[in-house]
């Protein structure tokens, strides 16, 4: 496999290409996977919250807007919604029968082996499928994905956040990544490579209709377009006054670009996300040259931070960072690379480890960080921001570096 630098992976993902031409770390010690006739199945990180957790998904069409890639079509979304639950009901698993074949084989090809050698069809999660809701009034978390992939790479913060009392809604930006709707059908990859402003710009109106949708549904509405059942207690569930939203790469710009034209986020996170639209020169975002007026964490790898001088200079960051008005704070996991963000910090060294993946072809994805402790310390800091921010909750966390997670760095 070539290796590609630090510099030129992100100006990869800004332009574009999917994130499966990312690098990512080794080490197969988390994700053990089972093995199955049809494909490899991963076994997810087991969240850590108190509450179980389910999931459904629900089918959104904007009738005001025209798809952005010239289908001609009005703008159709998948998101899944993840929630405190009754462990009651079937497994969930890891991506719908259709579209998880190309997104598993994407990563099975990038690491040399055949398609169909992972299953993500039959992978399971820890969430029941449209179980009834536990609790009432959560506060609500958006997940966005990175540019060119699925929203089914963040599960597990996802599932992670879920367990511990949030409801948690991940979307897909339908024409980046294979995308199936109910009806079967996937929506084909139409994402050009040299129109990034217009994929932010559809991201952020995207995010802004599933806010729209989830308002709708807050108030008794249902407003899946197959008019499907939902689960029991899911209006009584959702908190709006509360909202933060998360992304990782381009679903970090996302976030930061949503918050700066609607108030109704209230905090957000940006994994290693790049805040303009080309790199490593291009168009700084208006979010990268005002900042924001609410609390906003930057979490990256490999050296990119705020900091100019050092490894990874980002321009977008630096400029955010001397805009940003709301609380702030910049962390780093200097030994990992840019997909240690996403699923593949756990994936990845499963496969590589059931397969005979070398071990030097691996660490070029994803460096050298521990996988168990990227997942524990990204975990930890991610609920500690929400946690502060969402439920006002004192997160000692947040104000200093932890021995308890030596992966993660502050970027001073």
């Amino acid at each position: 496999m070539t290796t590609m630098s630090r510099r030129t992976v992100l100006g990869l993902l800004a332009s574009g290409v999917a994130v499966s031409a990312v690098p990512w770390t080794a080490q197969a010690e988390v994700g053990t996977g089972v093995g199955s006739g049809a494909g490899y199945r991963l076994e997810l990180p087991r969240p850590t919250g108190p509450y179980p957790i389910a999931t459904v998904e629900l089918h959104l069409v904007d009738n005001r807007r025209q798809d952005p890639w010239g289908s001609g079509q009005t703008r159709e979304l998948m998101v899944s919604v993840w929630y405190p639950a009754f462990p009651v009901g079937p497994q969930a698993f890891y991506a719908p029968a259709q579209a998880a074949v190309p997104l598993a084989d994407e990563v099975a090809v990038t690491l040399g082996l055949r398609p169909g050698q992972v299953d993500y069809a039959r992978t399971a999660t820890h969430a029941r499928l449209g179980a009834p809701v536990l609790g009432r009034r959560h506060p609500i978390i958006l997940y966005s994905p990175g540019l060119g992939t699925s929203r089914i790479l963040g599960t597990n913060h996802v599932e992670e956040l879920a367990s511990r009392g949030y409801v948690v809604v991940t979307i897909d930006h339908t024409g980046e990544a294979p995308v199936q709707f109910p009806d079967g059908s996937v929506a084909p990859v139409v994402l050009p490579t040299d129109d990034n402003k217009t994929a932010i710009q559809a991201r952020v109106a995207d995010t802004r209709f599933v806010l729209d949708a989830l308002a709708d549904l807050a108030v008794g509405n249902n407003p899946d377009a197959e008019g499907r059942a939902l689960p029991t207690g899911l209006a009584d569930a959702l908190d709006l006054r509360r909202t933060g939203m998360f992304g990782y790469s381009a679903g970090g710009f996302t976030a930061a670009e949503t918050m700066l034209v609607d108030r109704r986020i209230d905090a957000g996170v940006n994994l290693d996300g790049t805040l303009q639209y080309s790199f490593p020169q291009g168009e700084l975002s208006e979010v990268a040259k005002r900042g924001l007026d609410r609390p906003f964490l930057l979490f990256g790898a490999d050296g990119h931070s705020h900091l100019p001088g050092g490894s990874f200079e980002d321009p977008s960051w630096m400029s955010f960072w001397a805009n940003q008005r709301g609380w702030n704070l910049d962390l780093s996991i200097p030994t990992g690379t840019h997909g240690a963000f996403a699923d593949y910090q756990f994936s990845v060294p499963a496969i590589a480890a059931k397969y005979g993946v070398p071990n030097e072809d691996v660490t070029r994805f994803l460096g050298t960080v521990n996988p168990s402790g990227s997942i524990r310390g990204q975990r930890a800091y991610l609920t500690a921001f929400f946690a502060r921010f969402l439920r006002g909750l004192r997160q000692p966390l947040l104000d200093r570096p932890s021995p308890k997670y030596p992966e993660v760095v502050f970027a001073r």
